[in-house]
């Protein structure tokens, strides 16, 4: 292990030499796991913010107000039972949108937060991620507490402070990430990340019912409580992240030496702001990035299918809507998040235990997260007039999604410590684009004509897709640090960057000269 200038060099972690792992820290819980849980609560606050509209907006409507245009409903399992079927009165609000107009309302957030990707992934690359985190979802979270007050003032003002939210949110993925580069050593990075990127469920799982009770029973007339709550608790979050988190161990005030050594002795080379350049040419040529770039793409076109289309699929064919029940709604995410902390603990005891290197374990767990969701649609597109069995089918193949988190979804902290966050920015706005596309695919299919064959070419294309993107993963993807952030190079790079400017300069005065002497 060589030390120089801050920058840290563990032979292990050179390209091709992964296999050599550091001895583990045994001082117990740490500054990094203080982190890693402050993170977990920002992503769960971060898909609260992202999930709670979508609950009080039933409450905000009036829906007695609104011509109603019936549904088509598919009788292959049986007619429709008006007794049984029937939705209870609902409390109507005071807001007469139409369902276009809802939609618009549910993803003006979306778009905020899409945009923001990139450009958040490269500023924290230069200025660090911590100040853009926390800023970010403090504009977030104060800007929910304003979603009643714009509701009143008129649909666009909603609209607009739901568009700046998403804008607050968009750095919450790739600044998470950015520091998990800086803070977690490679043999924990798959259960630190699981338990990050779980906390996305976490939220849901509590927001959900939460949301429900609150557009119920909560202060402000109901559905305003959401928010009021939501943001408070979102505020004071982002005020505890700036004070009690810091950029990296070096910065960090209250980490413990042992800690600090045995985290910088870890990562082969600083993976802070001062790094290089970012190297745009050999990223985009890079084949493992675009394994992890599909990979993504894959995941949230078929985890869209699965959670948005599968209701649909129980309330127009089965005649059983999962709505009705808000334990079986966040039953799914529970058992992704569950599922998510186990897979994470198996993945790093494979590393630990020596038998496996990081390119293994990524493929094989990533292939538990996409398979088995894929084998998921292709049962539930045959299950024929079973309720029961649907509902189960949503629970096990969203439970074994669980497994991206441990799979490609840690993967860029692999393959680029230094650029993960831009790495992470990149392919979560692509595939976050990508996941747009599953409602779109599957209304075209299904509209006006809601039978089994036409559900089941919904399932397969998102089962399809799943399969396609987990086999190029397990081709062309890797856990070798990528040659293209190799700190041993850095020298070399600088002195490259410095005598092609000295160049530039020299070339620049003897013009000058020249001009002079005529």
């Amino acid at each position: 292990m060589v030390s120089n200038r801050g920058t840290h060099v563990l032979v292990w972690e050179q390209p091709g030499l992964e296999d050599q792992r550091p001895k583990s820290y045994s001082g117990g819980l740490g500054t990094r796991h203080w982190v890693t849980f402050m993170l977990f609560l920002g992503m769960a606050n971060a898909y609260i913010m992202r999930t709670n509209m979508s609950v009080a907006i039933v409450a905000m409507v009036n829906h007695t107000a609104l011509p109603v245009k019936q549904e088509a409903l598919d009788t292959e399992c049986g007619n429709v039972d008006s007794n049984v079927t029937k939705v209870a009165q609902l409390q109507d609000g005071s807001f007469v949108w139409s369902s276009s107009l809802q939609g618009y309302i549910l993803s003006s957030f979306f778009y905020g937060y899409v945009i923001t990707q990139i450009p958040f992934g490269i500023l924290s690359k230069r200025y660090g991620a911590r100040l853009f985190l926390g800023v970010g979802m403090l504009i977030n979270s104060v800007f929910g507490l304003l979603v009643p007050v714009a509701a009143e003032a008129g649909v666009w003002w909603l609209i607009l402070v739901r568009f700046i939210q998403g804008l607050g949110e968009g750095p919450i993925v790739p600044c998470s990430h950015a520091m998990l580069a800086k803070w977690i050593p490679p043999n924990e990075r798959s259960r630190m990340g699981a338990a990050v990127y779980a906390g996305a469920q976490f939220g849901t799982v509590i927001s959900m019912p939460l949301s429900g009770l609150l557009s119920a029973y909560g202060f402000a007339g109901g559905w305003p409580s959401i928010f009021y709550v939501f943001g408070l608790v979102g505020t004071l979050w982002c005020i505890m992240f700036l004070l009690f988190v810091s950029e990296d161990p070096e910065q960090c005030p209250r980490i413990k030496e042992a800690e600090k050594k045995y985290i910088l002795s870890s990562l082969w080379g600083a993976a802070g702001s001062s790094s290089p350049p970012i190297p745009w040419s050999k990223i985009l040529l890079s084949t493992p990035f675009w394994a992890i770039m599909l990979a993504h793409m894959g995941q949230n076109y078929g985890y869209e299918t699965l959670m948005t289309e599968l209701p649909t699929f129980m309330r127009q064919v089965l005649h059983f809507s999962i709505k009705d029940n808000g334990f079986v709604s966040a039953l799914p995410y529970l058992c992704m998040w569950l599922f998510s902390m186990f897979i994470s603990v198996v993945a790093d005891w494979m590393l630990s235990s020596g038998r496996f290197n990081h390119t293994q374990v990524r493929k094989i767990i990533n292939s538990i997260g996409e398979y088995g969701p894929a084998i998921g649609l292709f049962v539930a597109a045959n299950t024929g007039c079973d309720p029961a069995a649907t509902v189960a089918i949503l629970a096990v193949g969203v439970g074994l999604n669980g497994g991206i988190y441990s799979g490609f979804k840690v993967n860029h902290l692999d393959v680029s410590p230094r650029f993960a966050g831009i790495l992470m920015a990149f392919t979560n706005c692509l595939a976050n684009l990508t996941g747009l596309l599953a409602p779109i695919i599957a209304g075209y299919i299904i509209e006006g004509n809601p039978s089994q064959a036409q559900w089941k070419k919904v399932f397969y294309i998102a089962g399809g897709v799943y399969i396609f993107c987990a086999t190029f993963y397990n081709i062309f993807g890797s856990g070798r640090r990528q040659d293209w952030d190799n700190p041993a190079e850095d020298e070399a790079i600088a002195k490259k960057a410095a005598a092609k400017k000295n160049n530039k300069l020299e070339r620049q005065a003897n013009q000058n000269t020249a001009e002079t002497a005529q």
